[in-house]
């Protein structure tokens, strides 16, 4: 695991950072999404091996014990989220770089393991507020898992100035752009 760079973004729950992701492995970009692996159930249409490596609880953490992930977390309670070795390792091996889209935890421990080699932005909605409409649009939580994903954008927030870079997602267009120039730069650099 010397041989790439990792960029990394980080945000609250609705703060737009898939949105921006997903932008970036539209365009131009030697990147490749490192899908994680989580023990909680699909979503919608998420599909195994695309959106997550969707796990049980047991084999969750036999991986854990078996030291198979790069980085993982308890995101929520009971709900495991994790970077799995053989993912990075396949995608430098594609010749591309790493794109994350984790957790904030889980963010500035990559950045603590890789330092230099990784670049991390924190994506920042506008308010709580706007990040709670955002959320509420998605209409894939019940009030309770709303709640939960609110509280912990709260204390999320204060994280920020961890990260090498903070975008504002107040506009999409705007945020997109700033986004892709920094990690054309980092790429580049």
């Amino acid at each position: 695991m010397d041989q790439g760079k990792l960029i990394i973004f980080s945000a609250p729950s609705g703060s737009g950072k898939s949105t921006i992701v997903r932008h970036l492995l539209r365009r131009d970009v030697p990147i490749e999404f490192s899908v994680s692996a989580t023990n909680r159930a699909p979503r919608g249409r998420e599909e195994n091996g695309v959106d997550y490596y969707f796990l049980s609880s047991e084999e969750f953490k036999s991986k854990i014990n078996s030291k198979a992930f790069l980085e993982w977390e308890e995101v929520y309670p009971d709900h495991y989220y994790g970077t799995l070795n053989t993912e990075v390792d396949r995608i430098w091996a594609n010749g591309k770089q790493v794109v994350f889209d984790i957790d904030v935890e889980g963010g500035l421990n990559l950045k603590k393991q890789f330092g230099k080699r990784a670049l991390s932005v924190f994506i920042k909605a506008p308010s709580l507020d706007v990040l709670k409409e955002r959320l509420m649009a998605r209409n894939t939580e019940d009030q309770e898992n709303l709640n939960m994903r609110l509280d912990k954008a709260q204390s999320e927030m204060a994280y920020a100035k961890y990260f090498d870079l903070v975008i504002v997602n107040d506009d999409l267009e705007i945020a997109q752009e700033q986004a892709y120039q920094k990690v054309m730069d980092f790429i580049n650099g």
